[in-house]
């Protein structure tokens, strides 16, 4: 009788949210504190554009909102709501290219096994929302599902905010996934509004719009020592080619927030050898991005929130027939349900196929909370509203009381949840800034078998 072969060993499970480079860490950890200022400054822009919507100051807020300005030869003479949705957008969207970029080649996500699970959820936080909605709003008619990508965004800017109010410390791993997420998101939403939001398209300005889109990447890529290390080269040289993609897109009829994606992944990622090679120091779109992000974070998308925000809700009356149109309720549904279990599910999916596991220091608890947190989606919902419905219409103003509404009470879930386990992550923050043999790096980061590097960050 012969003796079986003895088995081989099961593969050891991988760590799924295992914890990042100690360099990833540092970058994350600038982002989110840039961002939480900005989402402070968009929660000011969206309480006053709600004041003055609503009180007798209505009528000045709306002649300001529509007052156009520009050159109407080339199809730009806007109204400065059209300006902050069409122009200032193209920042915010321009930094998500830049940092979805970085992410995939030079960051933690260019390894498959820590892009698949953030990229899966994201993927997940958009279908189930999508079709909560959808489902709603079905008995409508055809017009009520233009607003189906309405709830499928996250918006990290408002989300960290809620992070700083209520005093989270969420762990890295979970700031990181979150972050991840949500950019996975902003591109997701990006290649919805170009195919289902776009207008006439004009195929001739599309075409030339590849003309300064192409100088603009091998000026980007042959130059990018010069124009990191010298300060006015980037604003001199990229910025009108910019302005021109910008514009050429806007008049071809895809929503001009294409163009910033398209101009953020047209920025090298890691430094040529004329600058001395990845070694060297932060690549041209880590340069650019720790720049322009202020500005997209502070400025942008604030005037944005100031100019979309604003809907005369017409006292309490007002407020329940807005929550009641259909259009609203999808909305509500879709971002404090759908948002959460689309998210959920496919992590779930994600580590069960992979025979993966949890990092020991999270439980599903964790995953639970961040994934509420997510359905805080306001900046590029009120864009894709206003592009489904026409802005100030019935729709689009009980939309957007309904993106305030979800978003409140994703933001209240996720509290909850996050706030009972702070304990919890004031211990995992405790062990992730021990240093005990004080060379700078935390030791927990060294012990980290997937550690990418002694980075400093910026």
């Amino acid at each position: 009788m012969t003796t079986p072969p003895p088995s081989l060993p099961a593969a050891p499970k991988q760590n799924v949210f295992r914890r990042g480079s100690y360099r990833e860490y540092l970058h994350v950890a600038t982002i989110l504190r840039k961002e939480t200022v900005g989402g402070a400054l968009l929660l000011v822009a969206t309480v006053l554009a709600l004041i003055l919507a609503n009180t007798g100051a209505s009528d000045f807020y709306y002649s300001v909102r529509d007052f156009q300005v520009g050159y109407e030869p080339w199809h730009l003479n806007l109204s400065l709501g059209a300006w902050a949705a069409d122009g200032l957008l193209a920042i915010f969207f321009f930094i998500a290219g830049l940092e979805l970029k970085r992410e995939f080649v030079a960051g933690d996500l260019r390894s498959f096994s820590r892009a698949v699970v953030p990229v899966a959820a994201a993927v997940g936080g958009v279908v189930v929302p999508a079709l909560i909605f959808a489902a709603i709003a079905f008995s409508s008619g055809p017009e009520m599902l233009r607003g189906w990508a309405i709830p499928t965004a996250t918006d990290i800017a408002f989300a960290v905010a809620v992070l700083a109010v209520i005093g989270s410390r969420l762990p890295s791993a979970l700031r990181i996934f979150l972050l991840t997420l949500a950019v996975v998101d902003d591109l997701l939403a990006i290649a919805i509004i170009a195919f289902f939001y776009s207008g006439d398209l004009q195929p001739i300005l599309l075409l030339l719009a590849i003309v300064p889109l192409g100088l603009f990447a091998f000026l980007a890529h042959k130059y990018s020592y010069l124009l990191g290390t010298t300060r006015w080269a980037a604003g001199a040289i990229l910025l009108p080619l910019g302005f021109v993609t910008w514009a050429l897109v806007h008049g071809s009829g895809i929503h001009a927030t294409v163009a910033g994606v398209l101009l953020g992944f047209a920025v090298p990622v890691l430094r040529s050898r004329r600058g001395g090679g990845p070694e060297a120091g932060p690549g041209l779109a880590e340069i650019l991005e720790h720049r322009i992000r202020p500005l997209s974070a502070g400025f942008a998308v604030p005037v944005f929130a100031f100019f979309s925000a604003g809907v005369t809700i017409g006292g309490v009356d007002g407020l329940a027939t807005a929550l009641t149109d259909p259009v609203a309720i999808g909305i509500v549904v879709a971002l404090v349900v759908g948002k959460p279990v689309g998210i959920l599910l496919a992590t779930v999916l994600v580590t069960k196929t992979t025979r993966g596991a949890l990092d020991p220091d999270l439980a599903w608890v964790d995953v639970i909370g961040v994934a509420m947190l997510a359905g805080v989606g306001f900046t590029v919902s009120l864009l894709i509203s206003e592009l489904a419905f026409g802005q100030g219409s019935p729709h689009d103003d009980h939309a957007k009381v309904a993106i305030l509404t979800g978003s409140l009470l994703a933001a209240l879930l996720a509290t909850v949840v996050l706030r009972s386990r702070d304990r919890h992550y004031g211990r995992i923050a405790d062990k992730e800034a021990l240093d005990a043999d004080n060379d700078g790096i935390p030791d927990v980061f060294q012990a980290e078998p997937a550690r990418a590097g002694r980075g400093t960050g910026h």
